[in-house]
């Protein structure tokens, strides 16, 4: 009774490791890159703002990025 427990749970997760479909389709990726399903009203706005961040955090290394200092090129 162990070894078939044991043999059902090793099976269980093996096929967790299966590549699963992708369940968006190659013809369908247009529609999730368009304006609508954006996080920013403006994006230049937005990767300004991010770079700005980005240069303060920098300074202190909560971002991970090198540099620091006010965010200018």
């Amino acid at each position: 009774m162990l070894k078939l427990a044991i043999l059902f749970s090793a099976v269980l997760i093996l096929s967790g490791c299966a590549a699963p479909k992708p369940w968006v389709k190659p013809y369908q990726r247009g529609y999730l890159a368009s304006e609508l399903m954006s996080f920013d009203k403006d994006p230049i706005s937005g990767r300004y703002m991010h770079h700005v961040y980005e240069g303060r955090e920098a300074a202190r290394g909560a971002e991970g990025s090198a540099g620091g200092g006010c965010g200018c090129n």
